[in-house]
């Protein structure tokens, strides 16, 4: 048995790239290694400017507004890697996702993100793509609006256990509403918090990499606690940066049952080759909990963490997208 079929836990692959989907990507899919992907601005930004593969269809498109061509770009790009997913998702409607983000300027504007969402899903047309939706005030009620009219939905940039818990709430809300077998995703981002945090909690005697568990696995209970098996947590930006930890770290200690792990290729390829292929033990609530009581008896102001973490990762996708942009004018 695998672990999919075990206790409902996927790898994804967060990555995207034109060549990339056509080689490797189909190879992880066809050895059962994969089982959906994500993108993000990010991403899209670095593989569209530094990859040859999408040349010609910039010929094709110079004559258009960047954020046209940049679209065109994406969801010629989401389109293929829907369709290589497909017959994962027709096998078993948990996986076989492919995620495009809303853009990064309308994470405050929830008729935006509702309007852009409904739009890319008409467009790209395929029943296995996920709209991407940050996890802001606005983002909620895009979120629940979305999962209402049967669009699936992937809530980002999780830091918080209270963002968790109104995700989770709203994505439940529009999926019962929906009448239909909508599915989402809300992905907690781990490593960030560890990255931010790890040298002051190890000058106070704490253990380094432990924040970025103990917050994922906190925001996994509450979104369990809704007991729906149509919203899945998935744990993101599971990279490792350093050489503190081996490499698939983020993803060993959190092979958790209905869940989904997003990762580089990179991290993907160190745990197939070193990386735990058993479920993780999941700490209780309470540790979770007890741990929280002993970072603020250590005066780590974790709110503070939490709004920090959230306000760069709105910029960095904001300032990718305007990057990319201006380079489509300029190209």
């Amino acid at each position: 048995m695998s672990l999919r079929e075990d206790i409902n836990f996927s790898l994804w692959c967060d990555f995207i790239e034109r060549d990339f989907l056509e080689n490797r990507f189909i190879d992880l899919i066809e050895k059962e290694i994969i089982y959906g992907a994500t993108s993000n601005p990010a991403i899209f930004e670095s593989s569209i400017s530094n990859s040859v593969a999408y040349g010609q269809q910039l010929q094709m498109l110079q004559a258009n507004e960047p954020k046209t061509i940049y679209e065109e770009l994406a969801i010629t790009d989401i389109k293929r890697a829907a369709e290589l997913l497909s017959d994962l998702y027709s096998n078993d409607s948990d996986d076989g996702f492919i995620s495009i983000e809303v853009d990064p300027e309308l994470c405050d504007d929830a008729k935006g993100t509702i309007e852009e969402g409904m739009r890319l899903n008409t467009i790209i047309g395929s029943e296995n793509v996920m709209i991407k939706v940050p996890a802001t005030k606005a983002g909620y009620e895009a979120m629940k609006e979305l999962t209402s009219q049967g669009i699936n939905v992937n809530a980002t940039l999780i830091f918080s256990p209270e963002q968790a818990i109104e995700c989770a709430k709203a994505l439940d809300e529009g999926i019962k509403a929906s009448n239909k077998d909508t599915k989402a995703v809300i992905s907690v981002f781990v490593s960030r918090l560890d990255r931010m945090c790890d040298s002051e909690l190890f000058a106070k005697g704490l253990k380094k990499g432990r924040l970025g568990i103990m917050n994922a696995t906190k925001c996994y209970h509450e979104v369990e606690k809704f007991g729906n098996s149509n919203i899945r947590t998935l744990f993101a930006s599971t990279g490792v940066k350093g050489n503190d930890f081996n490499g698939s770290y983020y993803v060993d200690n959190l092979i958790y049952p209905n869940s989904v792990n997003t990762a580089p290729l990179a991290t993907i390829d160190d745990w197939l080759e070193n990386g735990s292929k058993e479920p993780s033990e999941i700490p209780t609530l309470e540790d979770c909990n007890k741990y929280f009581r002993k970072l603020k008896d250590n005066k780590i102001d974790i709110e503070a963490v939490y709004n920090k973490l959230l306000e760069d990762g709105l910029k960095t996708f904001k300032d990718s997208f305007s990057d990319l942009l201006r380079k489509l004018q300029k190209d």
